[in-house]
């Protein structure tokens, strides 16, 4: 595909817009899956996370898939077939009659999703020029973090004012939107040299994994461990402490947040490199989560949301970035199947681990304990990120020069 001069064409607006729909159905029913489990099938909170997170082993199970797969699929069938199949396993959760038919819904569903969100964050590359990729994923990333926060925020006013058929009819219809987009919306494969194809055709580790991302991987597996606790529990949490209403809107704080500050990120992390983005991201995490542990008043509630956001949107995006100034074009499939396995596992693993420690644990004590791994991305970045790619500081500084 040609390279485009333009960072806001059409292919890159639209690619961007497909992306949010498939990202805000998956958060605004990862909000309410918790509570549904509970009331509804009787689950405990250690079964009822488990629920919220089983989803994110059939996105796992796909993005190892699909990250190998998808150049040699081409990219055109797997965004539109991935589609189909995220909006019939989304019909599909009219009938969940047990817990257990709840878990092979939300298993499917996650699949269907993990396969449409690797074909987007590949296609988008297409249409962001070489010396914007900053810049450009952060815009892209927009999508995924106002969805992170919509979502939410639209998941709960319709679990306070509808029923869960309305949210999932509500939901399908967002689908099947997604899935006529993904038929008209132009997409170009890229061509295999005999090599790459037989590599990716092979079933050797490097085919699945990319090594060379596999650091930030772990981190963004620590960010997206943190940050599941307030997915699956702010819903339950709030209710302890009281604050219903105004937890209604600590998503809409999280969102404007990332809506004013993604640009600028994204316009540092071009100019100055990643760490001026990366630490303050791991910084502000930290600082919303022990402050979420500590919540009495409406407007603490919704000052831990801004620092969330600020936090774990910047670094959604940017991590993303640094995957894609380590790989080439045709690596790119894999690098960002990799680093989005270790941020799903993080949110996938989460709920059901703090869900079995609110057996030992206050939801107040959860949040400090999540506020723990923030400080230990601190900690593992500033003594492995340089040593391990050092180049890339060389680079930085030249530009810095």
């Amino acid at each position: 595909m040609e390279e485009q001069k333009k960072l806001f064409n059409k292919g890159f607006i639209g690619i961007t817009l497909i992306n949010f729909i498939v990202y805000l159905v998956y958060y605004l029913l990862m909000v309410i899956i918790a509570v549904i489990a509970q009331n509804n099938l009787q689950a405990t909170l250690g079964q009822a996370g488990l629920a919220s997170g089983i989803y994110i082993i059939g996105t796992l199970f796909a993005r190892l898939l699909m990250g190998k797969k998808l150049e040699l699929y081409g990219r055109k069938a797997v965004l539109r077939y991935g589609s189909l199949f995220y909006l019939a396993t989304t019909i599909a959760y009219f009938y969940v009659p047990s817990i257990g038919i709840l878990y092979l819904v939300r298993l499917l569903n996650g699949f269907g999703y993990g396969t449409v969100s690797t074909a987007t964050n590949a296609i988008v590359t297409a249409f962001i020029p070489k010396n914007q990729h900053g810049e450009g994923i952060n815009y892209y990333g927009l999508s995924t973090s106002l969805a992170a926060a919509v979502g939410p925020f639209m998941g709960m006013i319709l679990l306070n004012t509808t029923n869960f058929y309305f949210i999932i009819g509500f939901s399908v219809v967002l689908i099947a939107a997604t899935t006529i987009g993904s038929f008209l919306f132009p997409v170009k494969n890229i061509h295999l040299s005999a090599e790459h194809q037989l590599a990716l055709s092979s079933w050797s580790l490097s085919s699945f994994i990319e090594k060379k991302v596999l650091f930030i991987t772990f981190i963004a597996f620590l960010m997206g461990l943190a940050y599941s606790s307030v997915l699956a529990f702010l819903s339950s949490y709030a209710q302890v402490i009281q604050l219903v209403d105004a937890s209604s809107f600590f998503f809409v704080v999280y969102a404007v947040v990332i809506t004013l500050t993604r640009p600028l990120s994204g316009r540092i992390f071009d100019s100055y490199g990643e760490n001026y983005v990366m630490y303050p991201s791991y910084v502000f995490l930290m600082l919303g989560l022990i402050l979420l542990s500590v919540v009495s008043t409406s407007w603490m509630l919704l000052i831990s949301g801004a620092l969330i956001g600020l936090g774990y949107g910047t670094f959604m995006s940017n991590g993303q970035a640094i995957c894609l100034k380590t790989c080439d074009e045709k690596q790119i499939g894999i690098a960002l199947s990799t680093y989005f396995i270790g941020l799903d596992l993080g949110l996938g693993i989460g709920p059901y681990l703090l869900g079995e420690l609110r057996v030992l644990l206050s939801f107040q004590e959860i949040y400090r304990v999540a506020g723990i791994l923030p400080i230990t991305c601190i900690v593992l970045y500033a003594l492995f990120y340089h040593q391990t790619m050092p180049e890339k500081m060389e680079i930085v500084q030249k530009i810095k020069e």
